[in-house]
């Protein structure tokens, strides 16, 4: 039996199972120029083995700005204690349970960072190497890889880690089904309802790797890029009229980065404001853990916000403009403080002050666990290799005429 790519080129890519709605399991596997099916256990039933394809810029997990490698680390060593076998397609180093890692870059190329190239390399890269691996899902964190999907029959699950809206929604529109795309909330869900979604799967935190801490110090912390988007300069305003002292930590590398620094931030420097750079694991630890509260001033939809359910496992209850996933993660009142305005953001910080730190620990806990996230995409994986095949795939009796 010949089966045709979506090219009408012979598809030589890892099996994926086919309908086993009443039928036997079966997989597509490479047999010289061949493609045959043959038995296997059903995919409900079995160990899966997970190529995991993270960004190019930074080490997994990251010594301090990576917030989706940090995920992929956590979701790698989740999904090898469920029993599965990772092989982790990165950059730089690991420091994860993956019983394979292959680097596309000796050193990420951090320093390039929101450039196009690094990610094209990276995805070609990436999928020359799963040309030569036999793999049952790939799990794709990148933006440029997915596009590699098209013609291949190991179904390519993508988290979609940044906005959905403009240019990448239209993107996701173009790769339609040949990726399997999860969002990582109901809010960025929400922005494009239109795409051709498979789950949601919040992100998720080690969070007995976070300190709790009871008694906190007098300053509020604002932990995140020096962006518009993230909106510092409002931190710096609603504690200042608070009457507390603010640190804040991040990176302020890109160009824009640094011109909303000179024009945003600088004029607003004072004896109250700390400017502490980039926090790596240990210091952000222990700077969420010792603040009175945690600032997320968002100004858009950001989809998730690692950061607002670490600062609560550490107990520190997180101030936060109502602004895209926000009310999903923070328990209003309970956890922390939303509001709608930035002019109410110093009264937040005030009630703030009052939460039990301990609820704030418990929520992380109940709901953001990393055994949670790595359920959720094991679920995933297996509704993708029970599906049948695709409408693009068609069986021939003779080969294919190329």
């Amino acid at each position: 039996m010949i089966i045709y790519g979506r090219t009408g080129h012979l598809t030589g890519a890892s099996g994926r199972a086919g309908d086993s709605r009443g039928k036997e399991a079966f997989a597509v596997s490479t047999t010289g120029s061949t493609l045959t099916r043959t038995q296997q256990v059903p995919v409900g039933a079995r160990q899966l083995h997970i190529a995991m394809i993270a960004p190019p810029y930074f080490d997994v997990p990251p010594t301090a700005y990576g917030g989706i490698e940090t995920v992929v680390a956590d979701l790698v060593d989740a999904l090898v204690l469920r029993g599965h076998k990772v092989t982790l397609i990165g950059a730089g180093r690991h420091a994860t349970r993956a019983q394979r890692f292959i680097t596309t870059y000796d050193v990420g190329p951090a320093d390039r960072l929101g450039e196009p190239m690094p990610e094209i390399v990276h995805a070609a890269k990436a999928a020359a190497i799963l040309d030569t691996i036999d793999v049952d899902v790939i799990h794709d964190h990148t933006m440029a890889g997915p596009l590699m999907a098209r013609g291949r029959l190991t179904p390519t699950v993508v988290t979609a880690h940044g906005p959905v809206h403009g240019d990448p929604g239209e993107y996701f529109r173009a790769l339609g089904d040949t990726i399997q795309l999860v969002g990582i909330s109901e809010a960025q869900r929400a922005m494009a309802p239109d795409l051709p979604w498979s789950a949601r799967v919040h992100n998720a935190i080690k969070t007995e790797t976070f300190p709790f801490r009871r008694e906190k110090e007098g300053y509020a912390l604002f932990l995140g890029r020096f962006h518009p988007e993230k909106s510092p300069h409002l931190a710096i305003d609603a504690a200042r009229a608070a009457g507390l002292p603010v640190i804040l930590a991040g990176k302020c590398s890109e160009p824009v980065e640094r011109s909303y620094y000179t024009r945003e931030i600088e004029p607003r420097i004072g004896n109250d404001v700390t400017i502490f750079g980039i926090a790596d694991a240990m210091a952000k630890r222990r700077l969420l853990s010792r603040a009175a509260c945690m600032l997320f001033p968002i100004s858009w939809e950001e989809p998730f916000g690692l950061v607002v359910i670490e600062a609560m496992a550490c107990g520190t209850p997180v101030v936060a403009l109502r602004r895209g996933a926000v009310p999903e993660l923070v328990v209003d009142g309970h956890t922390g403080v939303i509001v709608d305005q930035p002019g109410e953001l110093p009264e937040a910080i005030t009630r703030a002050r009052q939460i039990d730190p301990a609820a704030c620990r418990k929520h992380v806990e109940a709901s953001f666990t990393v055994e949670v996230m790595a359920a959720g995409y094991e679920a995933v994986y297996r509704q993708a290799l029970a599906r049948p095949p695709e409408p693009w795939m068609t069986i021939a009796g003779s080969a294919p005429v190329i």
